[in-house]
């Protein structure tokens, strides 16, 4: 069993606008992760809004303009601002905001901070231009920039006491990671094309004609750019059917957080499904009242309910 400290302990006054900064960041820069985190109690929704910041900072500086051995240097930078909130040494009062927040989230919940060091590899993996002959390969690259911020999460969210199973919590807020960051590849392969990145293997993209790589609206020609997609599709959805098996271990809101996250990515992959080359023209999103469905379904607990039952099937 994993546990968190919930309480509403006093929180001095460089540590709450520290987490205010946080959240600022998390609301202006990830809708889909605000609408989940919001239904968390405060302390574990800052703590979550830490947590991104801090992995916010990380990608940008992969995603930014910069050459490819600066971009390098300051991910370095940021690992050793990482090693100072796992020693302790960052005072209430420094004037980074996002160290503040993380070092009092570290403080008060058991993430392991170790993830954020594989969020780290992962965005030098692009830093590289690495790419991607396989499932395998790939999974590798996930493991480092989503996988982590599963486990991450985890150790904000805890596991209910007496959890079936919950020693293997880690394990599927890892594949939930996995089944995110697939959907994401999916949703941002013109993107990335456009920014000179591939991430879907090399072996699926000659498997159904696409090797050419997509730097427009259309398909390479003579490819089967659907078989591909529902071929990634079908990865994702075993994903994430793995990956939820988390839901019952967690308490109410916190896996009404999970649902609502998953949910919104779920839903994304159905209309990729439904309309593969649409990827190619833009990015697919979902409309507000959309993503509100998707949170008031997780906060009724309709999503764990469904896997607990299914949980029980497959044991009987």
């Amino acid at each position: 069993m994993i546990r968190t400290v919930e309480s509403e302990q006093h929180v001095s006054a460089p540590v709450l606008a520290a987490y205010s900064y946080c959240e600022a960041v998390t609301g202006q820069q990830a809708r889909n992760f605000a609408y989940g985190i919001r239904l968390l109690p405060t302390p574990k929704r800052r703590a979550m809004s830490a947590l991104y910041a801090f992995s916010r900072r990380v990608d940008d500086i992969g995603d930014g303009a910069l050459a490819s051995d600066v971009k390098a240097a300051r991910l370095e930078d940021t690992r050793a601002l990482l090693a100072r909130v796992r020693d302790g040494s960052v005072d209430e009062d420094d004037t980074d905001p996002v160290a503040v927040a993380l070092s009092h989230t570290a403080s008060h919940f058991p993430v392991p901070l170790a993830g954020l060091d594989e969020l780290i590899d992962g965005v030098l993996m692009d830093v590289r231009g690495e790419t991607y002959e396989t499932w395998d390969d790939l999974k590798v690259y996930c493991r480092c920039v989503a996988g982590a911020i599963g486990r991450l999460s985890l150790g904000v969210f805890g596991t209910e006491p007496g959890a079936r199973g919950a020693e293997r919590a880690p394990e599927y807020a890892d594949t939930l990671g996995l089944a995110l960051q697939l959907t994401n590849i999916l949703r941002d392969v013109r993107e990335d094309a456009e920014g000179g990145r591939t991430y879907l293997p090399a072996d699926d993209l000659a498997k159904f004609g696409c090797s050419a790589g997509f730097n427009g609206p259309t398909p390479p020609e003579g490819s089967d750019f659907a078989g591909l997609v529902h071929f990634e599709v079908r990865r994702a959805r075993a994903l994430f059917a793995e990956g939820y098996r988390l839901l019952p271990m967690l308490d109410r809101r916190s896996g009404a957080c999970v649902a609502a996250m998953a949910g919104i990515y779920r839903r994304l992959l159905d209309r990729i499904e439904r309309e593969p080359e649409a990827v190619l023209r833009g990015r697919v999103s979902l409309p507000g009242r959309e993503k509100a469905y998707v949170a008031v379904r997780g906060l009724s607990g309709l999503d764990a309910r469904h896997v607990s039952r299914r949980t029980v099937r497959r044991r009987t």
